[in-house]
């Protein structure tokens, strides 16, 4: 029998679906799950966007420019321009998804063997991006005691080698919902000035800052021009998961045109996604502050809700809809999965993500998991009180 690649073997699975086949043989047993193991969020698409491609013209559904449409790229600069983030259109390349943009990001700046400092607990699939790279993650580790705040600056130094090509962070952060503070954004540009490296920032939950607290892009400092690199995406700021559009936006021209190469392999971004795009771009403010105020809402409702279980202790995220929390559990792995194939109360159950697939440090996070509250208030009021019971009837067992 023909063997598997040892990059196929060494691919990571996502600790956020991984437990999909145990929660669908619980929904075959008629158990209601409360989902709060993935950010698939429940705010209605800006009907703009679903009417634009619901009253489209087109009559050859044709490939579009390997960077996406240049009025879409134009259009969507005009947006950051709004929100401090100097570019143009041709700063800008249309992805499939974020992913893709990540994707490209890593085959532009590293080559097999090169190193990407990163700030964990991260986003799980860079571990897959990096896998998929050749590139090898050098985690920096962040705490649920502060929060999850940026490590001290001489962590990311002690890390720095001839290898390394790049900090990367996820701001704000996906899965602590940490927001970086403008001078915590200044010290990474310090960093990457100093070592000649690049900075690389997913920001995909931009409009998702709380308390009034504002996001700042690392695209606003005019010294990193040679050195930033931004993701960015679709999928949550309209909830628009499904589109899959995402974009990679740097003023380093080489960049731009190294990632157009990977851009031009993969012909085109997907056209209908890139029409639903452009006309979200029109979605009014008034859209964004009915979701601020209502995450706001959902947050304050199940951080206090964890906090009141004994044992459980939860990072305050002041961004995205993701928190952490720690549980009195030693396997949050086996706890999750235990929820899923055994428990249920009154025949409901809950699912989360083990935070464990979070890191790249091996034997980190083992009691933690991430909670995206993307339910309505009353479905994660129910979900919190199923979690009490459950950790109640876990640790006798």
């Amino acid at each position: 029998m023909p063997s598997i690649s040892n990059k196929g073997i060494s691919m990571p699975e996502s600790p956020i679906r991984k437990l999909v086949p145990f929660a669908e043989e619980a929904t075959r047993k008629g158990r209601t799950i409360y989902q709060l193991n993935i950010g698939q969020p429940d705010i209605k698409t800006p009907q703009a966007a679903l009417d634009a491609v619901r009253n489209h013209t087109i009559e050859v559904l044709a490939y579009s420019h390997s960077a996406g449409f240049e009025g879409y790229r134009n259009k969507l600069a005009a947006y950051y321009e709004k929100n401090n983030i100097p570019v143009k259109g041709d700063n800008i390349i249309i992805t499939t998804g974020g992913s893709e943009a990540l994707l490209f990001a890593m085959g532009s700046i590293a080559d097999a063997g090169d190193e990407i400092i990163i700030p964990e607990p991260f986003y799980a699939n860079y571990n897959g991006f990096a896998t998929a790279s050749g590139v090898k993650i050098v985690p920096v580790e962040s705490k649920i005691e502060t929060n999850f705040a940026l490590p001290p600056i001489q962590e990311f130094e002690k890390l720095i080698t001839s290898k390394t090509k790049a900090i990367l962070i996820c701001n704000p952060g996906n899965p602590t919902g940490y927001l970086y503070t403008e001078e915590e954004i200044k010290q990474l540009a310090q960093i990457a000035l100093k070592h000649d490296i690049y900075l690389v920032s997913d920001e995909v939950y931009r409009e998702f800052a709380y308390d009034g607290v504002k996001h700042f892009s690392i695209m606003s400092l005019p010294e990193l021009e040679n050195h930033a690199i931004m993701i960015d995406s679709v999928s949550k700021r309209y909830s628009m998961c499904g589109a899959r559009i995402g974009c990679l936006v740097s003023k380093n021209r080489e960049v731009i045109q190294t990632a157009m190469k990977f851009a031009q392999a993969r012909l085109s971004p997907p056209t209908f996604e890139q029409i639903a795009s452009e006309a979200a771009l029109d979605t009014p403010q008034s859209y964004f502050d009915e979701v601020i105020e209502e995450y706001t809402s959902r947050r304050n409702l199940l951080v206090e809700g964890l906090e009141s279980i004994e044992g459980v202790r939860v990072a305050n995220p002041k961004g995205a809809f993701y928190c952490i929390a720690e549980l009195p559990v030693e396997n949050a792995d086996d706890f999750a999965r235990w929820l899923l194939e055994t428990f249920h109360y009154n025949n409901e159950t809950v699912m989360v993500a083990p935070a464990a697939g979070f890191y790249s440090t091996p034997n980190t996070g083992l009691n933690q998991v991430r909670i995206a509250y993307v339910l309505k208030k009353e479905n994660l009021q129910r979900a919190v009180e199923i979690l009490k019971v459950a950790l109640a009837e876990y640790n006798k067992k």
